[in-house]
């Protein structure tokens, strides 16, 4: 694991990339930085489904910036610390889904998932996608499949 610079608190850029500072915990950042996007969609939870995906859409966008950045003053692609990634990600995984307590739980659980395994096209993106693009394109992958899994379990229930 790469130990979390101290720019991250002194730079605008590389705390958001860091997830608002979730992704300096010392083991597990991504699930650190999936538990840190939770209350930020409990507030996108009043809105309407495309006030919602634009605000991901932005976040999505930035994401690209904010984590090539990042990456390229630490010298390391895709530290482990950068989880803006998996605040999208887990965003992508909620849409449309209405909020519950258990649902929100589900969806970090289907997320983490989906981002630890990696299938494919995830581990592909991961491994072959330079960049903020792709630090950014292997977490919406996971959460589009995160997304499809939480609609199949609503569709089920």
């Amino acid at each position: 694991m790469n130990r979390a610079p101290a720019s991250v608190w002194r730079r605008p850029v590389h705390f958001l990339a860091f997830g608002l500072g979730s992704g300096t915990a010392p083991f597990a950042p991504g699930t650190f930085g999936t538990l840190a996007a939770i209350p930020f969609y409990w507030l996108m939870t009043n809105l309407t489904l495309w006030p919602y995906l634009a605000i991901v859409l932005v976040a999505s966008l930035v994401g690209i910036w904010i984590c090539d950045r990042t990456s390229r003053d630490l010298g390391v692609h895709d530290h482990s610390g950068i989880v803006w990634d998996e605040f999208v990600g887990y965003w992508i995984t909620m849409a449309a889904v209405p909020f519950s307590w258990q649902a929100a739980l589900w969806g970090f659980v289907v997320f983490r998932v989906f981002d630890i395994l990696k299938p494919w096209p995830i581990r592909w993106a991961d491994r072959r996608v330079a960049g903020g693009f792709g630090i950014m394109l292997d977490d919406v992958f996971a959460g589009i499949y995160a997304w499809s899994t939480m609609h199949l379990w609503l569709w089920l229930h």
